[in-house]
């Protein structure tokens, strides 16, 4: 019996999500097409759809690709053109039904390669009840000498952070996603290099991390990662899912994470903090001003596939306002306008409308086939950064000779 093989990247919210729009699609559309959805961790998802050409030699129709990934599957022809057939029949109020900031990284040489599938750029996740409490905020004001409000620079960030550190309530300061798996870190370092005025780019647009404003970044970093006055013990072992879950389960009082985490406090049963969280943008170093990162993950269809034509039309109902809404009371992010303004979503997420504030600020990854290989190499050197000795100039030099031999 003939199937659709669909890639899923591995989270309760999107399996389930996607469990019903295939349920519902096939009623509405009389389809006895049997999808088999496999989910699949970050790595594992890369592997299986790009490294190991699953996209490009028909394993599988339909795939989650993040845009890290965009530039490398159109370079090597895994994923399908999706122009012609949007030029035929084009998703719900396309292009206007999205911010223009989720539609460029799937175009390349101006066609489209991908759909907004689930979004939610970086930001600064807080327990907004822990800065609202009188209490709290006359003795942070005591000892730190300026008002308890949520920190615009990473100095206030750290005041803060030791502040509300209290290991014996199981409440830490802050939180971080430390594993390494060529995301989380590699993220981090950018967030930090960009609010201090740095760039991943040099004035001849090739990537350069050798740079002061990077020492400072990735001293700040690997300081506050290992600092047990302010920083979740546990970070070093989290992936930003665990962070997200100790946040949500009241273990932090800020973290540094995507967007999605934060919704994910108002919406999932194991969270002890729904009503009592606030998200803003990222702190900044004196002088230089917050950034966000926005990355998202898009439906792509593989150009191996022999189910083109019912992927594509899976994809346009996966992407209606509907269905856009049903991932977001599911537990994802949804990527359209009229879900971040839809006043149901604002009444169980009161900080969705904020989405729009945060994709203004926010920045991408330099667009390069070779953007995985320049992340892995990151990813390493932030490890040794807060596992080792070697200090962060030193570890930048030698990054940025193995980053050249990949260029």
């Amino acid at each position: 019996m003939e199937k659709i093989r669909i890639a899923v990247r591995k989270f309760d919210p999107f399996e389930t999500t996607l469990q019903k729009l295939w349920d519902t699609f096939c009623l509405e559309n009389k389809i006895s097409i049997e999808a088999e959805m496999i989910p699949l961790e970050l790595h594992d998802l890369y592997e299986e759809a790009l490294a190991k050409k699953g996209l490009k030699n028909g394993d599988w129709d339909i795939a989650h690709i993040n845009t890290d990934w965009i530039f490398d599957a159109v370079n090597s022809n895994a994923i399908e053109n999706l122009s012609p057939l949007i030029s035929q029949n084009p998703p719900q109020n396309f292009p206007e039904g999205w911010h223009k900031s989720l539609l460029h990284l799937q175009e390349i040489n101006n066609q489209v390669y991908g759909l907004p599938f689930h979004d939610g750029p970086e930001c600064l996740i807080y327990r907004k009840d822990l800065f609202e409490n009188e209490t709290e905020q006359i003795n942070f004001k005591n000892q730190y000498g300026y008002d308890l409000q949520p920190p615009k620079t990473w100095q206030q960030f750290t005041d803060i952070a030791a502040f509300f550190n209290r290991p014996e309530q199981n409440l830490y300061g802050c939180v971080f996603a430390n594993f390494p798996d060529g995301h989380n870190m590699v993220f981090d370092f950018c967030l930090h290099l960009w609010t201090r005025g740095g760039s991943l780019l040099d004035k001849n647009n090739q990537i350069n991390i050798n740079q002061p404003s990077a020492v400072k970044a990735l001293d700040f970093y690997r300081n506050i990662v290992n600092n047990k006055k302010t920083t979740h013990p546990k970070s070093k072992d989290f992936g930003s899912v665990e962070a997200g879950m100790a946040f949500a389960t009241g273990e932090a009082a800020m973290a540094i994470n995507w967007f999605g985490f934060a919704s994910m406090c108002e919406i999932i049963d194991e969270s002890k903090v729904k009503g009592k969280v606030d998200i803003t943008e990222l702190p900044h170093n004196e002088n230089h001003k917050s950034a966000s990162l926005n990355v998202y993950w898009l439906y792509t269809i593989g150009s191996g596939s022999k189910h083109k034509k019912i992927a594509y039309n899976f994809l346009r109902f996966a992407t209606t306002a509907e269905s856009d809404k049903l991932l977001t009371n599911e537990g994802g992010i949804g990527c359209r306008k009229s879900t971040w303004n839809d006043t149901e979503v604002n009444k169980t997420i009161p900080y969705y409308h904020k989405l729009s504030m945060l994709h203004e600020n926010a920045l991408t990854l330099p667009q390069t086939p070779l953007w995985p290989k320049v992340a892995a190499l990151i990813d390493i050197m932030v490890l040794e950064a807060i596992n080792g000795n070697l200090s962060s100039a030193t570890l930048l030099e030698e990054t940025q000779n193995n980053i050249q031999k990949i260029l």
